[in-house]
């Protein structure tokens, strides 16, 4: 998308510029009147008359008055400070006081582009509310992206905020707490990330505040692995305080600047402590160990399930349906663990072919022909489609050479914006492969293959790379066997590197597809064996 898909004309250049607004202009007296703000930068736009405002790829929002009272009410300020902090800061942030539906609220203003676009309701028994539509982004969004510090502060909430402030500490809050991580929603409760990667890529340093309790665990582990673990911190709370506003209020400001000044690296692999796998090693004696998902064909769950953090290398012979078996894989995930997927597979293109393969597997019907089976009804298609969209993302760089790197730069925004779980690179061959001269095929493939596993492992992320086999012989039936990794070009790096290996082979005669799975790392996911689906006219299998 572009600014002139919303009828805005740039006309000239810089970050800031004035022009007319499509939504009013054309109705005012003063037509010419550039009364449109736009940043080309952050693609972000406000009208300054009728109050348009919105941004490149992201909804259009409310924007909502909000006037700071002349002074705070007596109760409210020592409120505050009985939890640490001062009138002064309450002033900075605009902190205000309303009545509303027979109780007092504290409000907390939501600033995104220079105008409000949510306020926060809360009591001193913390009831809460806010604004019905309002845009769901980080607290203090403005402040923090003007910041010129080098560490940035994520809480749980808006106290938590305004305490890392009273210890000097540049901070920002999750607009809703730290969702429930056994909620069916949990991933959508992130939508807040979406076009923020810049914004995080300004700090060196992120430290993640989240509650010292279950919700607040999940929140911290899921924001680290979308921001990047890398530069993630997190904090060794003081015995008794949930959260940092209960150090702030219990042990002063030097201590809390104490605890955030040590907070301390993520686990990350290669640079752990082993009392860093403590809380691991107790969850998995008391509950088991963490197995794979189901894919969705209970006889194929015998022999290989799903585990992010892992890389499956997918080969066949050409024509098998490799890749409509990952794509029928994927779909089982997104509707059954509701998994988010980033698909970079040029061999589908245009997209809107990959998206109808996709829709015809998710509405069990065919979408051209109704010859081997029900054909889909046309008002079933955008419902299925805004499906679609809550799961998967396609990769489709326009001017980057596409490279692994390039993908995998891709992959890291998906993961921020919308968590993703999965990645599908469909097929190998269709890389840009940048191999140095003097290096061996099989050393550069096993140090991309690396780097890819890395990259699943450190953002928590399943990665299937299908690729081709390379020249295959007939056997003495006159057919070809189901090919191994080791027949892929580049021979044995393919089965070194790889989590798990599946074979796609299929019997066109008999309309019998057998997946073979031919390496498996971690028993607790499954074992070598084979089993077989019948291929459907929607894309589907049925297991044999």
């Amino acid at each position: 998308m572009d600014f002139i898909d919303y009828g805005i004309q740039i006309i000239g250049s810089g970050t800031q510029t004035r022009t007319q607004c499509p939504k009013c202009s054309h109705e005012r007296k003063k037509s010419k009147e550039k009364c449109l703000a736009v940043n080309t930068i952050d693609g972000c736009w406000f009208c300054h008359h009728c109050g348009w405002a919105g941004g490149i790829n992201e909804k259009e929002y409310k924007v909502f008055e909000y006037k700071k009272e002349t002074k705070l009410p007596k109760n409210v300020i020592d409120h505050f400070k009985k939890r640490g902090i001062s009138e002064g800061i309450l002033e900075q942030e605009h902190i205000n006081h309303s009545n509303k539906y027979n109780k007092s609220w504290i409000t907390f203003p939501y600033f995104y582009n220079s105008v409000c676009v949510n306020v926060k309701y809360k009591t001193a028994n913390k009831d809460f509310m806010q604004e019905t539509g309002g845009k769901k982004c980080l607290y203090r969004f403005d402040k923090i992206r003007r910041s010129d510090q080098k560490t940035l502060v994520i809480t749980e909430g808006e106290i938590d905020a305004l305490s890392v402030l009273m210890a000097g500490f540049e901070a920002t809050s999750v607009p809703d707490g730290a969702p429930n991580p056994e909620s069916k929603n949990f991933t959508s409760k992130f939508d807040f990330l979406n076009n923020t990667e810049k914004l995080f890529e300004k700090f060196d340093k992120i430290i993640i505040a989240g509650d010292n309790d279950a919700p607040g665990y999940a929140m911290v582990k899921e924001l680290g692995r979308r921001i990047g673990y890398e530069k993630c911190y997190v904090l060794q709370y003081i015995d008794g305080c949930k959260d940092v506003n209960d150090i702030l209020k219990n042990h002063g400001i030097e201590k809390l600047r104490n605890v955030l000044s040590k907070a301390y690296p993520f686990p990350v692999e290669g640079i752990i402590k082993p009392s860093d796998c403590t809380d691991d090693l107790l969850n998995e004696f008391e509950y088991g160990i963490d197995k794979g998902l189901s894919t969705g064909w209970s006889q194929l769950d015998e022999l290989y399930t799903v585990r992010p953090g892992e890389m499956t290398i997918i080969t066949g012979i050409p024509g098998s349906g490799k890749s409509n078996f990952v794509d029928c894989l994927c779909v089982n995930l997104a509707m059954r663990h509701k998994w988010v997927f980033g698909m970079f597979s040029p061999e589908n293109w245009p997209v809107k072919r990959h998206a109808k393969t996709l829709l015809e597997k998710v509405l069990g019907k065919s979408f051209d022909s109704d010859e081997y089976g029900q054909k889909m009804f046309k008002n079933q298609i955008p419902e299925g489609m805004g499906l679609l969209d809550n799961y998967f993302r396609f990769i489709l760089p326009k001017d980057d050479i596409i490279s692994v790197d390039t993908i995998l730069k891709y992959a890291r925004i998906l993961c921020l914006q919308y968590g993703i779980k999965g990645l599908v690179i469909d097929p190998w061959n269709e890389i840009e492969h940048d191999q140095k001269r003097g290096e061996r095929e099989d050393q550069y493939i096993s140090k991309q293959l690396t780097k890819i596993r890395r990259f699943s492992r450190m953002n928590g992320i399943h990665i299937w790379v299908v690729a081709h086999p390379t020249k295959l012989y007939k056997n003495s039936d006159g057919d070809y066997d189901p090919p191994t990794m080791y027949d892929i070009s580049g021979g044995a790096q393919w089965r070194n590197k790889a989590d798990n290996g599946i074979c796609v082979h299929r019997d066109f005669e008999n309309n019998k597809t057998t997946i073979y799975i031919q390496k498996i790392r971690f028993r607790e996911i499954g074992q070598i064996g084979e089993m077989y689906l019948e291929y459907k006219y929607s894309g589907n299998y049925n297991q044999r």
